[in-house]
């Protein structure tokens, strides 16, 4: 909670200005009943103590006016609530996403990216009632019970006590009462959303297979069972909160009549007159508005903070790979491994590897699929840290060379292309934004795809749809190609190029690479002897090895 408190520092002057507004807005709407009893009082022939008398006509007024000045605060206070909290959002998406860039890919690899999303759109929407609905308003209800306390303890000092403790039970015991009961749930319907949008998102990815199958009575089936499961726990979410409004207006009619008793027995005493005795009663009733805000909280903050803590959590992770973030512009002068091994966890990918890419030469690795050739081409992008030996990037240390200089040295194109919902023109730029149309065309060209984009209706800027669905695997992994070329960098690494494609466009594809001879230094990984012809050396790995 003091983390997110913290955020709001920046913008304590608007915070300021909201308590000041619901503070003043409160007052009005609490004199609204008391200035009406005190004039029904006084049009009855009794006064009211210190309270002054005013004519019907002028009681009207003031009414009327504290009616549209509370109306007029409570939209200054939402306004500036709600421009603290979308402001802060904003902020906080902001600084997700820098964190999951700065753990990405290693993040992304194997990750439960339901769960992601959900963090990054819903537990993060969440954070609004956070900081609209809960930072200021317990500062505007502290304030404003201050001030009632020492308006009704001005009455009688007595009344002020009832008052104190009323408005402590209200706004302090109960939430802290409600939000421990509720504790669990809120964090359970938090990791169960988080669960249940993992579940659709497979289901979608995977609904060719699923209808394939005939697997969708099985997959509604999970989905019934996670979605009542999350309807359990907001129900008892619901119920908790419940439970707390009850006791709340319980409360509220107890201390009321509990105000009006006391200030019987005070008139009995002849400490106070019978209409300062109503108008503290009135007073007491029409001012728990402030406090029974801060009850109502008490259920769902716990869902809050419960998507804070998530969201904190994903700030706070350390990457497996530190961004070097100074460094010299190395240019390239080939690549090398030497006496590598790498584990994902427990697991021994490559065992002892050592690789020698000169520069201007094309190096084939082959073998089969789990020997480790797709983890070989990720620590030459250092997706990952090695776990023994180096890996040299022109004789100097890959984790000692600038990151975004990295990046412009090399360009890696695995077997499975992403492609981002828009146009084709779109996806392409990503590699190179300032890219004329002649440059792409050219990059295309030499992918084998620029036939393919001119035969569409809207050429270039056809839409791909997303995840590129609306595309073949073949004409994917072309326009990847197509992207790594056009990023031009001196070294194209290429994880199964030519997989999706048949023998003509491989043919193309290697021709392309072929003519890229001595310009461009390039490692192909493949396991199809067709692709390993262009190649001026050829390895083999096995179980992680070399050979």
């Amino acid at each position: 909670m003091w983390r997110l408190l913290g955020l709001t520092r920046p913008l304590a002057g608007v915070m300021a200005l909201s308590v000041i507004c619901g503070v003043a807005g409160h007052c009005c709407a609490i004199l609204i009943p008391v200035l009406a009893v005190a004039e029904a009082l006084s049009l009855a022939g009794v006064t009211a103590g210190a309270w002054p008398a005013l004519s019907p006509g002028a009681c009207a007024a003031v009414l009327a006016g504290l009616g549209v000045l509370r109306g007029v605060l409570h939209y200054l206070e939402q306004t500036c609530n709600h421009y603290i909290a979308f402001k802060l959002l904003a902020q906080v998406r902001s600084q997700v996403f820098a964190s999951l860039r700065r753990l990405s890919p290693a993040k992304l690899a194997g990750a439960d990216k339901g769960s992601i999303i959900s963090t990054v759109t819903a537990d993060i929407e969440l954070l609004e009632v956070f900081f609209a609905h809960t930072v200021s308003p317990v500062g505007i209800a502290t304030l404003t019970c201050a001030v009632m306390v020492r308006l009704i303890g001005g009455l009688a000092w007595q009344l002020g006590v009832v008052a104190a403790v009323g408005y402590l039970l209200v706004g302090v015991a109960v939430p802290l009462a409600v939000s421990r009961a509720c504790a669990p749930a809120g964090v359970a319907s938090r990791t169960q959303a988080a669960a249940l949008s993992t579940y659709v998102l497979d289901g979608l990815r995977g609904l060719a297979e699923v209808l394939q199958f005939g697997a969708a009575a099985t997959r509604l089936d999970g989905l019934d069972e996670r979605s009542e499961g999350l309807a359990q726990t907001q129900r008892r979410l619901a119920a908790g909160a419940s439970t707390g409004a009850a006791v709340t207006q319980a409360l509220v009619t107890v201390l009321s009549l509990t105000t009006l008793v006391v200030g019987a027995a005070l008139w009995g005493a002849s400490s106070i007159d019978a209409p300062s005795a109503v108008l503290a009663t009135v007073l007491q009733l029409s001012s728990f508005g402030p406090v029974i805000a801060l009850a109502n909280l008490g259920g769902g903050l716990q869902g809050t903070l419960a998507s804070a803590r998530r969201v904190i959590d994903l700030l706070d992770e350390e990457p497996q790979v530190e961004e070097v973030l100074e460094g010299d512009d190395i240019a390239f002068e080939g690549a090398a491994m030497k006496n590598v091994s790498f584990a994902y966890d427990e697991e021994r990918v490559l065992d002892n590897v050592s690789l020698s890419v000169p520069v201007g030469g094309i190096v084939g690795i082959t073998g089969a699929s789990g020997s480790g050739k797709s983890t070989l081409c990720r620590l030459l992008m250092r997706f990952w840290d090695v776990t023994r030996g180096q890996v040299s990037i022109s004789a100097q240390r890959i984790d000692t060379i600038r990151t975004d200089r990295l990046r412009e040295l090399e360009s890696l194109v695995e077997q499975d292309t992403y492609l981002f919902h828009g146009s084709i023109k779109d996806n392409l730029l990503i590699a190179r934004p300032d890219a004329s149309q002649g440059q792409l065309e050219e990059a295309c060209r030499a992918a084998s795809v620029h036939d393919f984009i001119m035969s569409l209706p809207r050429g270039y800027d056809t839409p791909v749809g997303e995840l590129g669905d609306t595309l073949s695997g073949g004409e994917r992994q072309r326009l990847g190609l197509a992207r790594a070329f056009l990023h031009d960098a001196p070294f194209l690494i290429l994880d199964e190029p030519t997989s999706n494609l048949d023998a003509l466009n491989e043919g193309v594809i290697l021709r392309s690479l072929d003519e890229q001879r001595g310009r461009r230094t390039v490692l192909v990984v493949s396991h199809r002897a067709s692709t390993m012809a262009v190649a001026d050396a050829s390895l083999s790995m096995d179980r992680g090895r070399m050979s």
